[in-house]
């Protein structure tokens, strides 16, 4: 029997959406789906609601939780990463608050920036722990990572992790129907390219019948900025840079130096930005599965309907050879042509039983690619932190970044990325 390994099962609902999705595929039935985690409560809880999806779905595939993360990987064809290292608490905690005392302020803090940095150092250590079981109990598997900061991460085990790694990010698929509905515009019949980095790609081309629609779309968003809206800084970044941007609002207000600036506090109500975006979502997160527990847990009526998540496709097209095509984060294989070769890029990817295909996108617009390259920059040098344990490019990676360099001096930035290594502590032992 083929195995699917879902790593982080305790990411309860996630878990449910992914393996929910698996079970309706009429290729994949003769799949086991084995669940880890770390968290024996969370994981007992996944086995239980999957357990109970199974029944009410009718599907074939077995469900099994291991302990054992060796023995879960063991064999399995695909792989589905969706772990957070250090959770809510600690460590966002610490990715928001000791930047406070700085002055520093942030959104969401999982990508790029100075929580983005930290996040990814104590994730790195974990990921080439699993590449490094993977290499021994299923070396020839995809490994589907969800996890952010998600083009760090998808390089890393590429890269020094030795294994065939495709990221996945929602950004892609939900980005024209989003700002269609937004607009009030219908997106039916709607062709579009998008290509760029994780959570920072470009609506390149968006066409109906073959008639250009970014005119259209500018001018409705042109008369949006009148109004208070949740999309304002993708709209001014539209306006100013000419192209519409993949990822949300409160994520790209941080991933720049323009909009959260302690000099222009006005610019926060100007663009509607909302600050401790995260650690608020987290919080009400953890209250909603009190109550979510319960509903779920011993409902033998559960049911699902397949969702839009690319895992479920991939697994079927690569079973079935009938192609499909996804936005995937793969090594720049030559692929957006003015972008370093060693940068992560989200294109758009073929699939079938060869595996997942990236696709060649060449030059983006000069302003588009500079506005990646700003944030590739961190990335590299994150990764050269991570897999030399010099300190000093941890300095270094957030002194490139966009938005802490517009608010801090280089000896600040020193004295906070020293304050967030001693406050994580055995979260990232090779540092302290």
């Amino acid at each position: 029997m083929s195995k699917i390994t879902f790593l982080g099962a305790g990411s309860t609902i996630f878990a449910k959406n992914v393996l929910g999705d698996c079970m309706l595929s009429p290729a994949l039935q003769d799949f086991e789906l084995a669940l880890f985690d770390i968290d024996e409560e969370r994981l007992k809880d996944s086995e239980n609601i999957i357990l109970n999806l199974k029944q009410t779905l009718g599907s074939n595939c077995s469900v099994k939780a291991y302990r054992n993360r060796k023995e879960a990987l063991h064999g399995a064809k695909y792989v589905v990463n969706a772990i957070q290292v250090g959770g809510y608490d600690p460590c966002t905690i610490t990715d928001f608050e000791v930047p406070k005392k700085y002055g520093l302020r942030q959104t969401i803090a999982d990508t790029i920036g100075i929580g983005g940095i930290f996040r990814n150092l104590r994730t790195i250590p974990v990921m080439l722990d699993f590449a490094e079981d993977m290499k021994e109990v299923c070396p020839d598997a995809l490994f589907l990572n969800y996890t952010n900061p998600m083009a760090v991460l998808t390089n890393v085990m590429n890269t020094y992790g030795g294994i065939n790694t495709v990221g996945l990010c929602h950004s892609v698929q939900v980005c024209v129907p989003h700002i269609f509905d937004h607009l009030g515009m219908d997106h039916e019949g709607v062709q579009w390219k998008i290509a760029g980095i994780n959570h920072m790609a470009w609506l390149l081309e968006v066409t109906k019948n073959g008639v250009d629609l970014y005119p259209e779309i500018k001018r409705r968003a042109a008369e949006k900025q009148k109004e208070k809206h949740d999309d304002m800084v993708r709209f001014e970044l539209m306006q100013k840079f000419g192209y519409y941007i993949t990822e949300s609002s409160e994520h790209n207000a941080e991933y720049h130096p323009y909009f959260i600036k302690r000099q222009y506090p006005e610019l926060i109500e100007q663009f509607n930005i909302p600050l401790d975006e995260y650690p608020r979502r987290c919080v009400n997160q953890i209250e909603r599965w009190k109550t979510m527990r319960n509903e779920l847990i011993g409902n033998k009526n559960l049911s699902h309907k397949r969702t839009s998540e690319y895992a479920s496709y991939i697994f079927e097209a690569m079973e079935t050879n009938v192609p499909i095509k996804i936005g995937g984060n793969v090594m720049n294989t030559g692929l957006i042509t003015n972008l370093p070769k060693e940068a992560c890029v989200e294109v758009p990817c073929i699939v079938d039983s060869s595996g997942v295909t990236p696709t060649f996108v060449g030059d983006l617009p000069p302003q588009c690619a500079a506005l990646n390259r700003t944030n590739i920059n961190t990335q590299l040098l994150t990764i050269e932190a991570a897999m030399t344990g010099k300190k000093e490019h941890i300095y270094h990676a957030a002194m490139l970044d966009p938005h802490t360099s517009a608010e801090l001096s280089m000896d600040e930035i020193v004295s906070l990325c020293d304050d967030l290594i001693e406050a994580h502590g055995n979260w990232l032992p090779e540092f302290n």
